[in-house]
Parts: structure tokens; sequence; C-alpha cells
């Protein structure tokens, strides 16, 4: 996209934001994580509309606690994970619907946006848009396992006492899904769950003589992949790229049951005062190039269509080869967890790390 070009759709989107009237300035008053509000993006957004942007910087927790005090007061608009919106909604009334009539929808990958919707729909009204997102998968060593493809390659006796991953819930959802079940379509049944998670658990345990070790924190990964003693691991994209950066044999790879993901959202506080300074600061960062500013200083993608080719070299040839649209369009996109279930997972993952 031009300079010239992205000045005049910026213009647009703030012209379907605010009518054909004079724009009013309002003060945007924005709940978010670390990187997805940069200085220079702030900028821009204030020169090009007349807003003005107050940033408070927080994390889930901290975002449900602030709005639940203020029962959806203080901030304008707020970027908690989806899967922190319909819980809090039917429990607290924290959020107001999303307007997508007042969202320029083609600026989003569609799937990302449709799977967004759908987990933060609550009584018919949608509450949250996509913004930055993340997923788990494969870490391979491609020159020494290339053929871990799925979570259950690393079962494979090619791989045995070289493969990791951590006794964590991505681990049983990542290989239910490879097994060829839908622990997330059993959300709404505990049974069904519980059956699943038993035949995850059996599997996890059949498997445990060849895993080298259960990875805990981030840098105990890194090393072992960078040592040679690990060839695959479960593990996240960013961590994967990191990595190749070092080692062009060792990626992220997309599994063929698909990467689990995570997304940061944007959603309306109940009681937020300058919802048409929100909607324009939404169809602003979701541009390609202005998205692409986020990942550079969020480290992460966003649900923007096509912000990949303003990425840094490097980092989109990365992307690109981890995420063909086919893997983006398979991401298994994390729901709210029903209560309950975690009591489920945590007794299978006591009882995997036990066995002989």
């Amino acid at each position: 996209m031009t300079s010239q070009s992205f000045k005049l759709s910026t213009a647009i989107a703030v012209a379907t934001t605010f009518g054909a009237g004079a724009v009013q300035a309002d003060t945007l008053r924005l709940l978010t994580w670390g990187g997805y509000a940069p200085e220079e993006v702030v900028a821009k957004f204030e020169e090009q509309t007349g807003h003005t942007v107050e940033v408070t910087k927080s994390n889930n927790e901290e975002m449900i606690a602030k709005l639940r005090a203020t029962r959806g007061g203080g901030f304008d608009l707020a970027q908690p994970s989806q899967d922190r919106i319909a819980g809090p909604q039917e429990e607290f009334g924290i959020y107001k619907p999303i307007d997508l009539s007042k969202i320029e929808t083609s600026l989003f990958i569609p799937s990302m946006l449709d799977a967004t919707k759908g987990n933060t729909t609550v009584g018919g009204d949608v509450y949250g848009v996509p913004h930055v997102w993340g997923t788990s998968g494969l870490v391979v060593d491609t020159a020494k396992a290339s053929m871990v493809q799925d979570y259950t390659d690393l079962c494979a006796p090619e791989v045995a006492g070289k493969v990791s991953y951590r006794l964590k819930r991505p681990t049983l959802i990542g290989f239910a899904y490879s097994m060829g079940l839908d622990p997330f379509a059993a959300y709404g049944d505990a049974a069904a769950y519980e059956e699943i998670m038993s035949q995850v658990e059996a599997k996890l345990i059949e498997c445990k003589a060849g895993v080298k070790t259960y990875w805990g924190g981030g840098d105990e990964l890194m090393g072992l992949m960078r040592s040679g003693e690990v060839v695959a691991s479960m593990a996240w994209d960013t961590g994967g790229w990191k990595l190749n950066a070092d080692n062009a044999d060792i990626t992220f790879v997309a599994p063929k049951a698909g990467a689990l993901g995570w997304v940061d959202t944007f959603v309306l506080p109940a009681k937020g005062k300058a919802d048409d300074a929100a909607y324009a600061w939404i169809n602003f960062v979701m541009q390609p190039e202005i998205a692409a500013m986020i990942t550079a200083a969020a480290g992460n993608f966003t649900a923007s269509n096509g912000a990949d080719a303003f990425a840094a070299d490097d980092l989109k040839a990365r992307y690109q080869a981890s995420f063909p649209a086919e893997a983006i369009d398979n991401i298994k996109w994390y729901p709210p967890v029903p209560a309950g279930l975690e009591a489920i997972e945590g007794g299978v993952l006591d009882r995997v790390k036990a066995a002989k």
C-alpha cells in the first residue's frame, strides 16, 4: 500500500466511523498489553484523526478486575483475550456489544474474525473482534526430524529420546486433535470431555518412554533445541522463529491437526464514553502497514489481512513458511473453559507425571 493510498484509506475509515458531519475529537482511554499501542502508532493516529490516546498497560487478570470494579467504566477500549469475554459478560455485564457496521471487516483475516465473533457472542450479540494472536504447535529440527508433522509424531520411534513437551493443557488439547478427537466440541459435556482426556492420558503414558524431558520454561527448551538434545517439541510460534534466526534447520511447524491459537481482542467496556474514537482506533491499527508496526513492537502478528507483507523480511519469511493460508484457517482457537474441566485436566496431568 502506498503512502497516498494509506492516507486515503484512513480518511475513509474515519468518515465511515463518524458519518458525514464534522468529526468530534475525543480522548480514547485504552486498556491494553505492552507493545500493542507503540508510541509511533499512537502519534500517527492522533495526527490523522484528531483524537488523543491515553494508554494503560495491563494483563488479563488486571483488565477484568478493573472493569469489574467499575462495572465497565474508566476505559473506552480494552484488549482481553477472547476466552475472557463471554464468561465475564454473562456474570458481570462489563462490556457492550460491538457494532460490526462500524468495523472495516475487510481488514481482518476472515477465519480469525469469524472464530472470535463466535467465541465472544453472548445472547446473540458479538462482544469482541480479534487483534493480536499467537499459537503453539511444533518446533522441529527439520534436518533431523522432518517426519514430525503432527503432535502424535512426537511418539514416533525415529525421534525416541529426543523429544520434549510441557505437561500442560495445550499438550492435552493438541494430542487430542492429533488423535482425531475434538476436545473443544466436548466443552459443554463434562462426561464426553473426560472420555477424550482418558484417551489422551493413555497415549501420553504410552509415549512417555520416548520423552527426553518435560520442559518447564522457555529458556530450558531453547537450550535443549540448540544443543541438539531435543530435535522436536511442542512450543510456541515465536520461540520457533527465534531459534530459526540462529539455526535455519529449526523452525515452527503448524501441525496437521491444527496449531492451537490464542487471540487478544478489542472490546468496548460497558460504560465507555468514546465509542467513535474506539472504532476509529480499531480501523486504524488493523490497516496492514500499521499492523506491521505493532508486530514489530509486540513480537506477534495481528489479525490484519495482508500485514505480513509489511513485516521485516526475515520475520515475514518465517511466518509465511509456517503459516500458509490453509494452516491459518486450520488453527484451533481456544474458547472459554467451562467450570470443572480444569480439574479433569489436572488429574490427567498428575497421572501422566506419576506414571512409570
